[in-house]
C-alpha cells in the first residue's frame, strides 16, 4: 500500500507561537529575557528548541551564539512549558482534515515522523483531534537516531505497515528534503509554512500550496493501481 509520511510542526499545523512563548519563558527564567518573536522567529521554532534556545542567546549583548551548557540546562525547562502550553494557539492549517479522510479513502497508509519528542507529538496529535488518522508516529527519542538519518523515516513507514518504494514524505524544512533525499524517497514541501515559497530552492520534487492539492500530487507521485475487472 501507498504511504504518505507527514512532518508534524509547519506542515500538518501552525505550532510556532506555542514553542516560541514556551523558548521565552525558559530564556526569561534563565535570566536572558524573551528575544524571541512569534510571527520574526517563527522559522526558527521549528527547527526545534536548542535551536530556538541559540537564536535567543545569540541576541543578547556580547553573546557569540550561546553556549551549549547554558543551552542544555535550558532545554529542559523550555520542554516542561512547551507541556503545560501545548496547544494554545496551535491550530492545524487549512484543508489538513479533510485531505486526510481523502486520502484514507483512497487507500493510502499515513504516518508522522517528527523530531519533536514523541509524548509531546502524541500528546499534540491528540489534542488536534488527528491522531487516530495516523498508523504508527515516531519521535525524537522513538529511535537512537532521528531525520535527517533516513532510518528514522524508514521505522516510520515499517511500523505504519508501509513500504518505502511506495511512500512519499510531506514537510517543510531541509531538514525533511535531506531526510527524503538519504532515503530515496519523493519529498513534498509545504509552501505555506514561515519561509514560504522560499523552501523551492531545496528542489522537492513537488510544492504544496494548500492542502486541497495534496491528494493529487500523491497521486501522480505513485498512482494507485486499479484492480483488474
Amino acid at each position: 500500500m501507498r504511504t504518505a509520511v507527514f512532518d508534524l510542526d509547519g506542515t500538518l499545523a501552525d505550532t510556532s507561537a506555542d514553542l516560541i512563548a514556551a523558548a521565552n519563558a525558559a530564556l526569561g527564567e534563565g535570566g536572558f529575557g524573551t528575544p524571541l518573536e512569534a510571527v520574526a522567529d517563527a522559522h526558527t521554532a521549528f527547527r526545534g528548541g536548542r535551536a530556538m534556545l541559540r537564536a535567543g542567546l545569540a541576541r543578547l549583548p556580547g553573546s557569540e551564539g550561546g553556549a551549549d551548557a547554558v543551552i542544555e540546562a535550558l532545554y529542559p525547562r523550555l520542554l516542561e512549558h512547551y507541556r503545560t502550553g501545548l496547544c494554545r494557539e496551535t491550530r492545524l492549517y487549512p484543508g489538513v482534515e479533510a485531505a486526510l479522510d481523502r486520502l484514507a479513502a483512497e487507500d493510502w497508509i499515513l504516518a508522522v515522523c517528527t523530531n519533536k519528542p514523541i509524548a509531546l507529538a502524541e500528546a499534540l496529535l491528540a489534542e488536534l483531534g488527528i491522531a487516530p488518522r495516523f498508523r504508527a508516529t515516531l519521535g525524537a527519542d522513538s529511535l537512537p537516531v532521528r531525520k535527517p538519518d533516513p532510518q528514522h523515516l524508514f521505522e516510520t513507514i515499517a511500523r505504519a505497515g508501509g513500504r518505502p518504494e511506495g511512500a512519499v514524505l510531506i514537510g517543510d524544512t531541509e531538514t525533511d528534503r535531506e531526510t527524503a533525499r538519504r532515503a530515496g524517497l519523493p519529498c513534498i514541501l509545504v509552501g505555506f509554512g514561515p519561509e514560504g515559497a522560499g523552501v523551492a530552492r531545496l528542489a522537492p520534487e513537488a510544492m504544496l500550496a494548500r492542502y486541497d492539492d495534496l491528494p493529487g500530487l500523491l497521486e501522480a507521485m505513485i498512482p494507485r493501481r486499479r484492480r483488474a475487472g
